[in-house]
């Protein structure tokens, strides 16, 4: 078992999810209650990383943070270093990567909250935030758990975008996937069983309990 690994996993998802989780609450509500022209484009855009390739994607992640493109050249200047391979590039592209699992749960929640809820709480003077805080968290939260949930286990289970964006840097971007596919082409299945095994584990687990959630109704768009 590659304990380090596993770990980094573990980093690499928490920071994810940390990041991503505030943003899906935000980008979740603005789609839920906004129609604009052009809103199909930008909620194609979000759901892009379910049917792309995840190497296609790492490719174009890849070449945007080299150091001679904006987002590489902005990273560089901040910090003095590069994207590529390096812990903070794959964390951004695990962001990238994870967008869909972080707000679709998110805006099929908020969107199931009855408008007339909404207009009491205002009728009542209730400002934007409390009504947010006091009428809508309440009432979305079983979305908010599936988003956590479903971006942290797909984080620790990510191979492609990170094995293109990070390599295999021990310490510094091998996660756990990436471990288990060097113990595969190194024909040590044992430890390559047991990483897996523990991978199968933990999605289950977390499965089971965003499937458990909707099975008693509380999770909008999950069946």
């Amino acid at each position: 078992m590659d304990w380090t690994a596993f770990r980094l996993s573990l980093e690499l998802a928490a920071w994810t999810t940390g990041i991503l989780l505030p943003l899906g609450l935000m980008i979740g509500r603005w789609l839920a209650y906004h129609r604009f022209p052009g809103r199909g484009f930008v909620e194609a855009a979000i759901a892009l990383p379910l049917v792309l390739p995840p190497t296609v994607l790492g490719y174009y992640l890849l070449v945007s943070f080299g150091r001679d493109m904006p987002i590489g050249q902005f990273w560089a200047g901040l910090t003095g270093s590069g994207l590529n391979f390096s812990f903070a590039g794959i964390v951004l592209a695990s962001i990238v990567f994870n967008l869909p699992f972080a707000i679709q749960p998110v805006q099929r929640a908020f969107e199931s909250v009855p408008l007339h809820l909404r207009e009491a709480a205002w009728c009542s003077g209730l400002s934007p935030w409390r009504t947010l805080s006091a009428i809508e968290l309440p009432l979305v939260w079983p979305g908010v758990v599936s988003a956590f949930v479903l971006t942290f286990v797909h984080t620790i289970g990510e191979f492609g975008v990170v094995l293109m964006v990070g390599g295999a840097i021990d310490g510094e971007t091998k996660t756990v996937a990436i471990a288990i596919y060097d113990r595969v082409q190194a024909f040590d299945d044992e430890a390559a069983g047991a990483m897996s095994f523990l991978l199968l584990v933990v999605s289950f687990v977390a499965i089971g309990l965003v499937y458990g959630l909707a099975g008693r109704g509380r999770i909008p768009g999950v069946r």
